[in-house]
């Protein structure tokens, strides 16, 4: 069952300690539509601060009462690796950051999460693996992370092979990967649904200067997926 981003916009944070603040934003790759992290709005905890969660954090995305549990504590919250405000997010953050938590890198290996096809559970057994490439000298590739905010792409138009089908309208999330298998679309004029569903897989590319979705797609075959929904939605309200 897949669930919607738009849907944990708003929820509480918990950590093992206390409350930590509230769902933001949720940044994902576009080069894989994986979620990479949930952004919290700590309020008045870390005033002024912006806090990355990463997948490792929670294991199996769980909603409860419009509560989400992160499996850390405060102080380990608190002490993270500060991103700047309003940049970018840089692959040399997210080494500090890994490196932080001792969760090996995503980037490195062929699978969503690196090595594996789900982010870790628990915290790796010493020595880390980041500690022992380090103590190597061999250090990770420092490309571009390819980080997107799900509330920027929100709204973008989606395009098909044959014309503008409609914009998005929300993304839907495998819990337990963190991977983001459909696009919600609100569909223009000459379709038959009010929402239609769109594969990832389907999509070209993400042209962030038009401010698009470019889908491999027709819109009859558009419209045939929304006829057959492809998932059921939990929502967790």
């Amino acid at each position: 069952m897949l669930q919607s981003i738009a849907h944990l916009y708003g929820n509480k944070l918990s950590a093992s300690d206390g409350d930590i603040g509230h769902v933001k934003d949720v940044y994902f790759d576009d080069q894989n539509w994986a979620v990479r992290y949930v952004v919290a709005d700590t309020g008045s905890w870390l005033p002024g601060r912006r806090v990355l969660i990463a997948p490792h954090a929670f294991g199996t995305l769980q909603q409860l009462d419009r509560h989400v549990r992160v499996n850390l504590t405060r102080k380990q919250i608190e002490d993270s690796p500060a991103i700047e405000t309003h940049k970018p997010v840089s692959r040399q953050y997210e080494e500090d950051y890994y490196r932080y938590y001792g969760w090996p890198y995503y980037w490195e290996g062929t699978g969503l999460w690196g090595l594996g096809g789900f982010p870790l559970l628990e915290l790796p057994p010493q020595p880390l693996a980041t500690e022992a490439t380090a103590a190597s000298g061999e250090l990770p590739g420092r490309a571009d992370a390819h980080l997107r905010s799900t509330q920027a792409v929100h709204g973008y138009h989606a395009r098909g092979s044959d014309g503008r089908l409609g914009y998005v309208a929300d993304f839907l999330l495998d819990g337990q990967s963190w991977a983001i298998q459909q696009l919600v679309v609100i569909p223009g004029h000459g379709f038959s649904a009010s929402e239609v569903h769109i594969p990832t897989r389907q999509v070209v590319r993400v042209s962030y200067d038009e401010s698009t979705v470019f889908v491999a797609m027709t819109s009859a075959e558009v419209e045939a997926s929304a006829i057959k929904p492809l998932v059921s939605l939990v929502t967790h309200r």
